[in-house]
């Protein structure tokens, strides 16, 4: 049996498409499978750095106002579209999944056309143009959030199955995890994160509050700044106390700051506050643990579907949202601190968190695909 799966651009669609694989595979031990992506995103060194394989497609996003670019995007897809053909005619697969990307639309185009077996993964509680226009054709669409549901064609063939995570996410147990990173289970720890890139506003944010936090005993902070703000946020905290290194990191007293997270499970193991954007994934990850969170979507995402994401969290009383205009160090320290102090609130939230939680959805999505066949 043949799986092909058309992911790309960012890791919000990387990562989903190799969850899927990892599980499908543990099903289907004697199975293919394989990646379609372009040259313009992540997948390219992602995917077959994860040891899968890749073939890549031409294509690019369609611009919503009508220019030059325009008529560009639109050679690029028909390319794509070929491109697509020829790769399901070399691999000739059994099933198709789209995770979202450039690639997904051409693939997933060729696919229908050619009438396989496909499946759309939705990340969003706003789905993206291209999974509106090709909901009604796919043989199933399984939704990251019911949400997402009342914008998608009525004769749409709709799951809710909620975001695919990694397995290791909920295995992980909290005192092997502390014991491995030599931290001690007597403070409460805060996790900020931006995306892989870093977030400057979160940045920013924590910058004014370092001198605050720098005295608590009872708290461990642990920043993920990304890579190109980490000398910036680093050089701050120098000017405050003198630091020495931690893993990839440098630690402060109690903030340890790192450029980046390459061990993610282990430490939303020992968390027990998130500050983060709102992408559907991460987010994903968090309720897999039954995590809080202060969520601070990104204001640029397309048709800001980071917000929509972050309501929902806000919602059903899971996570506390501060827009990216109006966070700065003063608002970020005193919802953390409201937070820190009510122990009970805290506790309800996690446990929406973990309600809203799907640690499964992988297996739902590779039930729902085997259910095409």
């Amino acid at each position: 049996m043949r799986l092909l799966i058309a992911a790309g651009g960012t890791g919000g669609h990387i990562y989903p498409g190799m969850t899927i694989a990892q599980v499908w595979q543990a099903r289907h031990p004697d199975g293919e499978v394989l990646f379609v992506g372009t040259a313009r995103g992540l997948e390219k060194d992602i995917i077959p750095r994860s040891g899968w394989p890749l073939r890549l497609i031409r294509s690019a996003p369609l611009s919503r106002r009508p220019s030059w670019k325009t008529l560009r995007s639109l050679g690029l897809a028909a390319l794509g579209l070929g491109d697509s053909i020829r790769v399901l005619r070399d691999f000739r697969p059994d099933l198709v999944v789209g995770t979202g990307g450039y690639a997904a639309g051409p693939v997933l185009a060729a696919a229908i056309l050619q009438g396989l077996p496909t499946l759309i993964q939705e990340q969003n509680a706003f789905p993206g143009l291209t999974n509106r226009l090709l909901s009604r054709f796919a043989g199933a669409v399984a939704l990251g959030y019911a949400e997402a549901a009342k914008h998608l064609s009525p004769r749409a063939r709709i799951f809710v199955t909620g975001n695919p995570v990694r397995p290791e996410i909920v295995a992980r147990e909290r005192d092997e995890a502390l014991h491995h990173l030599g931290l001690q289970g007597d403070k409460t720890v805060l996790l900020v994160l931006g995306a892989s890139q870093g977030a400057r506003t979160i940045n920013n944010a924590m910058i004014q509050v370092f001198s605050a936090f720098l005295p608590r005993r009872d708290l461990l902070v642990i920043h993920q700044t990304g890579k190109d703000d980490y000398e910036r946020v680093r050089g701050e905290l120098e000017k405050l106390t003198a630091g020495g290194p931690k893993g990839d990191g440098t630690v402060y007293g109690n903030i340890w700051v790192l450029p980046y997270i390459h061990d993610m499970p282990e430490v939303l193991a020992c968390t027990d506050l998130v500050v983060a954007r709102a992408g559907a994934i991460s987010i994903a990850e968090l309720t897999a643990r039954g995590l809080p969170c202060i969520l601070v979507p990104f204001p640029f995402a397309a048709e800001n579907h980071q917000e929509k994401n972050a309501r929902v969290l806000e919602r059903e009383g899971a996570g506390v949202v501060i827009l990216d205009q109006e966070l700065t160090g003063p608002s970020l320290l005193v919802t953390v601190e409201e937070l820190l102090a009510d122990k009970a609130r805290l506790q309800r939230m996690a446990a929406n968190s973990r309600r809203l939680g799907r640690p499964r959805a992988a297996w739902d999505i590779v039930d729902l695909l085997d259910s095409l066949l």
